[in-house]
């Protein structure tokens, strides 16, 4: 009998850096998600493969239990990585279930062994979460709780393990207190998403190496919280693109100031007649653009062939 698993990719449309301190965000879940079947088998040991949005495997192991540990690595099929990224890849499956074992003594405790398949609905260079997804449904096979096993591997806001687990979008907010998130159900659905496009920059960025670069600047946090999250509200009920437009602008200055680096469109398309936002980490992964039937064609014309419109991106 196999248990299947899957969990939601995400985009992060407001609140990228400022969420970690507290500010309210809007996230959204993608159509595009990652897969984990697994199928018990007699040997006590886990056989790992995961696999690309094309259905080839890109990393193969095989692991012990008790403790878990790396007993092969079959190097010949593995496809776009080299030795440390396969090591690195490796060692971090090694992490997260050692660590859902600790969050569940039960889990991987006897001799039972298991075959793990994984498969990415999306390219694994997009950012769409191919990290948050693995985490999350570990997270379930484990019955462990995915906020904590975030925190004990990858950390970060969580707001990527809120949208794996849902389905809708939503506002994510870490509660100072408590340091816990919490995540509300919102109603959007702009009247204009026909005229929004996801643009990947042709570049994966590190999150972490980004967080980071933030984490250096000096700033006014509690202003920053409050102006990102007063603008989370504006752009979560705005119905308007014109005011939707101001609004991502705004924020977009107000990320740059504290960054300290240029705005996105003031380094790469300054002459695009729309506007144009960062998603999560900024250089790289996706942009928001909002235009017209026209705006596909700008962007190829500057080299980026990945322009999805919002209907066949969000949930």
């Amino acid at each position: 009998m196999t248990q299947q698993f899957y969990s939601n990719g995400k985009l992060l449309l407001t609140g990228e850096y400022a969420v970690l301190d507290g500010a309210l965000s809007l996230a959204l879940p993608c159509r595009y998600g990652q897969s984990l079947n697994v199928t018990a088998h007699t040997k006590p040991e886990i056989q790992w493969t995961s696999k690309d949005d094309q259905g080839s495997i890109w990393f193969q192991s095989v692991f012990k239990l008790q403790p878990i540990k790396e007993k092969q690595s079959t190097l010949a099929k593995i496809k776009g990585l080299n030795e440390k990224e396969i090591v690195a890849t490796a060692e971090m499956l090694i992490k997260i279930l050692t660590e859902a074992q600790k969050l569940n003594p039960n889990f991987l405790s006897g001799k039972q062994g298991y075959s793990i398949d994984t498969k990415l609905d999306f390219p694994r260079k997009w950012g769409l979460g191919s990290s948050s997804t693995l985490i999350n449904n570990v997270a379930k096979w484990s019955h462990t709780d995915a906020q904590m096993l975030l925190q004990r591997t990858f950390g970060g806001s969580g707001y990527d393990i809120a949208c794996a687990q849902h389905n809708k979008p939503i506002q994510y907010l870490i509660e100072p207190k408590n340091n816990r998130p919490e995540v509300q159900i919102v109603d959007f659905d702009p009247p204009f998403k026909e005229q929004l496009y996801f643009v990947y920059l042709n570049k994966k960025q590190n999150s972490r190496e980004g967080i980071a670069q933030y984490r250096k600047q000096k700033f006014d946090t509690p202003k920053l919280v409050a102006e990102i999250s007063r603008l989370t509200q504006d752009i979560t009920l705005c119905k308007d693109l014109g005011q939707f437009n101001i609004f991502i602008e705004a924020h977009e200055a107000i990320l740059s100031n504290v960054l300290q680096i240029p705005t996105i469109k003031e380094s790469h398309f300054s002459d695009f007649e729309g506007a144009v936002k960062s998603l999560g980490a900024w250089g790289g992964d996706f942009i928001l653009a909002t235009g017209n039937k026209k705006t596909p064609r700008y962007f190829k014309e500057k080299g980026y062939e990945t322009i999805i419109p919002y209907s066949k991106m969000i949930l």
